[in-house]
C-alpha cells in the first residue's frame, strides 16, 4: 500500500463564495411535486370511500373493497413507476438520478406488490358472493365474458410479474443488458394492458362521469410527459446539436475517453459532474442507451471517459470519429450547485474520478481531492489533475491499496480521512465511484462528524442503464 500526495497551498478564497442560489426553487418544486403526489392519493381513497367501499356488508364485500384500494394505488404507484425514470428535467435536478433510481426500483416491487393483491383480493371476494371455487371464480372472471379487459389485464399483470423478477439483482447479472433492457420495456405494455379493464369494471368510474375523467387525466398526464421528454425533446436535441464522435483514446487498458463535438454544445448549459444518457448510432450501440459522466469542463465540446466492461461499454474502443450520438441531458445534481460551504472535499473511487476530475477544475476555495484506486496503472488523469490542482490550489491525495489485505484495511476508514483531512466535519464532501466503495466510504465520512446533508455521492453502477 502506498499513498502519494500532491500537496499545495490553497488559494486565498476571498470569503464566502457566491455559490448559486438554487436550493429555494428546488425546494418549492419540489414541495410542489409532492404535494400533487399525496392528493392525488387521497383523490383516489376518496373515491374509493364515495363509492361505498368502506363500509362492508360482509366477507366477500370485504375483499373486493380491499381489492379496489389495492387496485386503485397499485394502478397509481404504475404511473408514478413511468415517470421516475422518464428523464423528466425539473424532477431530476430536484432529487437526481442517483436517488430516484432507487425510488424506481422500490416502486416497482410495491406496484406489483398491491396489483398481485388486488388480483388475490378479487378472486377471493368474489368467489364468496358467487359461491365458487377459486379455481371457477378465476375462469368465469378471465373466460366468462363477464368482465370486459380481463385477458388484457392478465397478460399485462403477467408481463409486469417478468419485469420484477428480471430487476433482481441475482437475476440481473446473469442477463446481457441488451435482453434486460428490452424486458423492461414490456413495463409499458403491462400497463396499457392493464387500463382496458380498469373502467369498465371499476365500479366508481362507471357511475361517477367526473371521477372516469379525473382517471384517464392522470393517464393522458403521463402519457404527454413521456412522449415530451423521451422522445420529441431527444429528437429536437438531436437534429440541432448534431453530435458525434471526434476522438477516441485509451487512458489506460480499460478505459476509453470519447471526445465529442457538435453545433452549439453550450446552449445544452451541461455542468462538471452531471451526465448525459448517450446512444451511440453505429453496429451494437444504436438500441442500447447508458448513462456516462464528463470527464472534464463542459465548452465547445464535451469528453467522456468510460471503464472498458460490461456488454455496451466494452466495445466503446471501437467507436469511429464521425459516429453520430443521440444524447439525453444533462442530468444530475452532483455539481457546484449544491455546494453550501467554501471548504470542499472531494472524493472518487476507480472510473468515478470522471465527474471529479470535472468538479476540481471548476471549484475554487479550499480544496481537497482525494483519488481511491486499487494500483498505480488503475490512476488515469494524473498530469490532468496535478496540472489543475496547481492552478487551483488544491490538495491532491493519492491512495493506492487493496482493502482486501491487511495494510490497505484502513484506508479511507475514519481515523485515515481525518489524518489526510482534519477538518472534514467542516467540508462539503463530494464522493463517487463504485456503489460498494461509495457506500462504505459514505459511512465513514460520516462518522467523522459530517453532516448528511454536506455529504453529496453518486453511485457509479456500470450495469444500471
Amino acid at each position: 500500500m502506498t499513498v502519494a500526495t500532491a500537496d499545495m497551498t490553497p488559494a486565498p478564497s476571498g470569503g464566502r463564495l457566491p455559490f448559486p442560489a438554487t436550493q429555494a426553487g428546488r425546494w418549492i418544486i419540489g414541495s410542489l411535486v409532492s404535494a400533487i403526489v399525496v392528493a392525488d392519493t387521497i383523490a383516489m381513497l376518496w373515491l374509493w370511500n364515495h363509492g361505498g367501499n368502506l363500509h362492508p356488508h360482509d366477507a366477500g364485500e370485504a375483499l373486493t373493497s380491499l381489492a379496489r384500494v389495492t387496485g386503485y394505488i397499485g394502478a397509481y404507484l404504475a404511473l408514478i413507476q413511468c415517470l421516475l425514470l422518464a428523464r423528466l428535467t425539473f424532477i431530476e435536478q430536484i432529487w437526481g438520478f442517483d436517488r430516484l433510481t432507487i425510488w424506481h426500483r422500490w416502486n416497482g416491487h410495491v406496484c406489483l406488490y398491491l396489483i398481485l393483491a388486488h388480483v388475490v383480493f378479487s378472486i377471493w371476494g368474489y368467489s364468496i358472493t358467487d359461491k365458487l371455487s377459486l379455481w371457477g371464480e378465476t375462469s368465469t372472471m378471465i373466460w366468462g365474458g363477464i368482465y370486459p379487459g380481463m385477458i388484457t389485464a392478465t397478460v399485462g399483470t403477467f408481463l409486469l410479474v417478468i419485469v420484477v423478477i428480471t430487476s433482481l439483482v441475482i437475476v440481473r447479472r446473469a442477463m446481457k443488458y441488451e435482453w434486460w433492457y428490452l424486458v423492461h420495456f414490456a413495463s409499458y405494455a403491462g400497463i396499457a394492458l392493464g387500463w382496458f379493464h380498469q373502467i369498465p369494471t371499476g365500479d366508481e368510474l362507471v357511475v361517477d362521469g367526473n371521477a372516469q375523467f379525473y382517471w384517464k387525466a392522470q393517464y393522458v398526464v403521463t402519457i404527454v410527459l413521456i412522449v415530451w421528454f423521451r422522445l420529441l425533446i431527444p429528437i429536437w436535441s438531436t437534429l440541432y446539436h448534431r453530435m458525434k464522435v471526434a476522438e477516441v483514446t485509451r487512458e489506460n487498458e480499460h478505459v476509453v475517453t470519447v471526445r465529442i463535438t457538435g453545433h452549439r454544445l453550450d446552449r445544452l448549459k451541461a455542468r462538471p459532474g452531471q451526465f448525459f444518457v448517450w446512444r451511440f448510432l453505429t453496429k451494437g450501440h444504436w438500441w442500447t442507451a447508458h448513462p456516462f459522466s464528463l470527464s472534464e469542463l463542459p465548452g465547445g465540446t464535451l469528453r467522456i471517459t468510460v471503464k472498458d466492461l460490461g456488454d455496451h461499454s466494452g466495445h466503446m474502443g471501437h467507436l469511429k470519429p464521425g459516429t453520430r450520438i443521440i444524447a439525453e441531458g444533462p442530468f444530475g445534481v452532483f455539481t457546484s450547485a449544491v455546494r453550501s460551504r467554501n471548504k470542499v472535499l472531494l472524493i472518487a473511487g476507480g472510473i468515478g474520478i470522471t465527474p471529479v476530475r470535472a468538479l476540481a477544475e471548476e471549484m475554487l476555495g479550499d480544496v481537497v481531492v482525494i483519488y481511491r484506486a486499487m494500483n498505480d496503472a488503475e490512476v488515469i488523469f494524473r498530469d490532468e489533475l496535478e496540472r489543475i490542482t496547481a492552478k487551483t490550489g488544491a490538495k491532491l491525495h493519492y491512495v493506492i491499496g487493496d482493502h482486501r489485505t491487511p495494510e490497505g484495511a484502513r484506508l479511507l476508514t475514519p481515523e485515515h480521512l481525518l489524518e489526510l483531512v482534519p477538518d472534514i466535519a467542516e467540508r462539503d464532501t463530494y464522493l463517487c465511484g463504485p456503489p460498494g466503495m461509495t457506500h462504505a466510504t459514505e459511512r465513514n465520512v460520516r462518522k467523522t462528524g459530517a453532516h448528511r446533508r454536506h455529504v453529496h455521492v453518486e453511485r457509479f453502477a456500470y450495469s444500471e442503464s
